[in-house]
């Protein structure tokens, strides 16, 4: 009896030997190789994986980093202190790193349009969007205000104030969800603090008189005005080029409609 205790126990000894030698010369030969620099980054990184930096999360921009693929200021989370760290990791000079934000284009809140109708379903803004006009309210190019951006926003920083969708531009990084999420597509990443027209209706200026009090009417009054050429009016409303404005302000006063914030 105690014989074959002893042989069965050396044989479920020797067997988890042999399977423990066996998995420790696989998992050397088939070890993945990690880039130190890749783990480096990694570790700099906020780690919300929000995708604003066009990656698919933390882990994808380390790797894109690590292989020279992404820049070291690419995530908008971390901005400038996380890619000093990072450029240290990669042995590089950080480049300028521009601050941004999102900015809705839309100040047509409650006292500023009108309700077309009733809507009683369910309070989502891609539901509501389906609807007569766009939506209830007079003006069927603004914000319809059920806050579809307010539940993507990782970080709190945008809200529905009187109707209308507001970012705080101090709480925002920039991941770009709530541009994705709106219906309407009125929400921008923009540089932070820059001027920016806040109507995207295409109607013409009696039109928009009629459905906003603040909306853009198409004059362009602020195109002449502005001394970088920075603004130009489309489809009815003006626009204001990113990359050419000075924020020099000359536009904001000149607006007969006070629709540029």
């Amino acid at each position: 009896m105690i014989t074959g205790i002893v042989i069965a126990a050396v044989l479920v000894g020797g067997v988890g030997l042999f399977i423990g030698v066996f998995l420790g010369l696989a998992g050397k030969k088939f070890a993945v190789e990690v880039d130190e620099k890749e783990v480096a980054v990694r570790e700099q990184l906020p780690g919300n994986n929000c995708g604003g930096c066009g990656y698919p999360g933390c882990d994808g921009l380390a790797a894109a980093i690590a292989k020279g693929e992404a820049p070291v200021n690419a995530c908008p989370v971390g901005g400038a202190p996380v890619a000093a760290k990072i450029a240290a990791v990669m042995g590089e000079e950080v480049g300028e790193t521009v601050r941004t934000s999102a900015f809705v284009k839309c100040l047509g809140d409650c006292e500023k349009t009108t309700s077309l109708y009733e809507y009683a379903g369910e309070e989502d803004c891609k539901m509501a969007a389906l609807m007569q006009s766009g939506g209830k309210k007079s003006c069927g190019f603004g914000c319809l205000g059920y806050g579809n951006c307010v539940k993507v926003c990782p970080f709190d920083a945008i809200h529905i104030i009187n109707g209308i969708a507001k970012v705080d531009q101090e709480k925002c990084k920039s991941c770009g969800k709530c541009v994705a999420e709106c219906p309407k597509h009125l929400i921008e990443i923009i540089p932070y603090g820059q001027h920016q027209v806040g109507c995207s209706s295409k109607e013409k200026g009696k039109e928009v008189m009629g459905a906003c009090k603040v909306g853009c009417i198409g004059c362009k009054k602020c195109e002449k005005e502005c001394p970088a050429g920075a603004i130009t009016v489309t489809d009815n409303v003006a626009h204001i080029d990113k990359e050419k404005c000075t924020n020099c302000g000359k536009c904001k006063e000149v607006c007969p409609r006070k629709v540029i914030a």
